[in-house]
């Protein structure tokens, strides 16, 4: 009987692989640059991580693979991680606070469930956080930092920038009580862009002063500049929040980074407190991230600002070009031997063309190549060859046939 696999994972091939490390080549050598630090976290974490903060939206917590980890006679609820920014900020907490301004990045894998079993439950990620900054050019640089990622990979991305501020602030002006303002925002972070619209039109008298906000369209920053005078107005409250958003706006300004604003959209997580920006190619959500200032206090941290974002491996893998993962033949070479007593001389051969950058394969069965090297008893003891180039060339030692293969030894 044929073994399946589980329902919603997926098995990497080797091609597949291959554009995974090229993404991956790609960002580490970005965050790398920007001055971020890589770091790692349990796939398993406490249950209580992500509910006692409220971090996670209900759809969300209904989603975790949990279990419970038994010690004896008691055992914990544990999960599988839904998320990457929370274990970081659970890491900072434990082993980075007090030690100044962290910029940090991982790459992770996340468990969600999914009832069907034709998505992914498993899904890859990478992330970047800012733990100690709380400025608007803090949230600027982690945007310019995910389009200058997508964009080395060949990836066109729309951005759409939101403010969790000024939706809990339109919501407590609608004179919802507590419970309905939470659940609301909860909709709207689970993708229910019409929420605010719908409970909008329940107050016909602030529903032309929030029309604007409301819009399910993408709009830029002149439509909400112009309107600041009016919205302050009818909704006092909503001068800080407004306040800091064009704070984040006049950065990405001052960047010339290209945007939409979306306020009534949200990011599926509970944790936002400020600007929210997500990133779309096409109808398809490949990352997003914001500000989350209170919860490195809400896991016994300190009251530290901080924000990031993550961009979604598995649906960058579908939009790189096939051509930037193109291997270079030029660089790998197959040896054949002429004999199997000649084992040690191939294996010599192979690792002194390794160490000079090329990739050398045993030939075990027939294989074919670009470049095969033939490894003989007699003189000459290598003959390297290449069909498409028309080149054979005979020489004694492995240092000349590198020579040629670099294009410094001759005809």
């Amino acid at each position: 009987m044929k073994i399946q696999r589980c329902k919603g994972m997926r098995d990497l091939t080797p091609d597949e692989m291959n554009v995974f490390h090229y993404i991956q080549g790609i960002y580490r050598d970005c965050f790398l640059k920007w001055g971020y630090r890589e770091v790692r976290t349990p796939t398993i974490e406490y249950m209580h991580l992500f509910t006692s903060a409220g971090t996670l939206t209900p759809a969300m917590l209904g989603k975790v693979y949990s279990f419970l980890d038994w010690d004896g006679w008691s055992g914990e609820r544990v999960v599988l991680r839904p998320d990457g920014t929370i274990p970081v900020a659970r890491m900072y907490v434990d082993k980075l606070q007090g030690r100044g301004l962290a910029r940090l990045f991982y790459t992770a894998n996340t468990f969600r469930f999914e009832e069907s079993g034709k998505q992914t439950r498993e899904r890859w990620q990478c992330g970047a956080e800012i733990i100690g900054a709380g400025s608007a050019i803090a949230d600027g640089e982690l945007i310019d930092l995910s389009t200058e990622i997508l964009k080395k990979l060949g990836v066109n991305a729309e951005i759409r920038l939101s403010h969790a501020g000024l939706i809990k602030t339109i919501l407590a002006k609608l004179r919802l009580s507590p419970d309905e303002q939470h659940k609301v925002f909860d909709k709207i972070l689970d993708g229910d862009a019409k929420a605010l619209a719908r409970i909008g039109k329940e107050s016909p008298g602030l529903y032309d002063s929030l029309l604007p906000l409301l819009s399910v369209k993408g709009q830029t920053a002149g439509f909400l500049k112009e309107r600041q005078a009016l919205l302050r107005r009818d909704i006092p409250e909503i001068g800080a929040p407004l306040d800091d958003f064009l704070k984040t706006i006049n950065v990405l300004d001052e960047l010339d980074v290209k945007y939409q604003i979306n306020i009534a959209s949200g990011a599926e997580f509970e944790y936002y407190t400020g600007m929210i920006f997500q990133l779309y190619a096409g109808k398809e959500k490949i990352g997003g991230g914001g500000r989350y200032d209170a919860l490195v206090r809400s896991m016994g941290g300190g009251d530290i600002p901080a924000s990031g974002f993550a961009l979604y491996i598995d649906r960058l893998m579908k939009l790189v070009r096939p051509d930037r993962l193109t291997l270079s033949e030029d660089k790998k070479v197959l040896i054949k031997m002429s004999s199997a007593d000649m084992v040690g001389e191939a294996f010599k051969a192979a690792e002194s063309l390794r160490k000079a950058g090329y990739t050398a394969e045993i030939d075990l069965d027939g294989q074919q190549a670009e470049w095969v090297l033939e490894i003989k008893s007699g003189a000459p003891a290598y003959i390297l060859t290449s069909k498409r180039k028309s080149v054979k060339v005979g020489a004694d030692t492995v240092d000349k046939i590198i020579r040629v293969l670099e294009g410094r030894g001759g005809n």
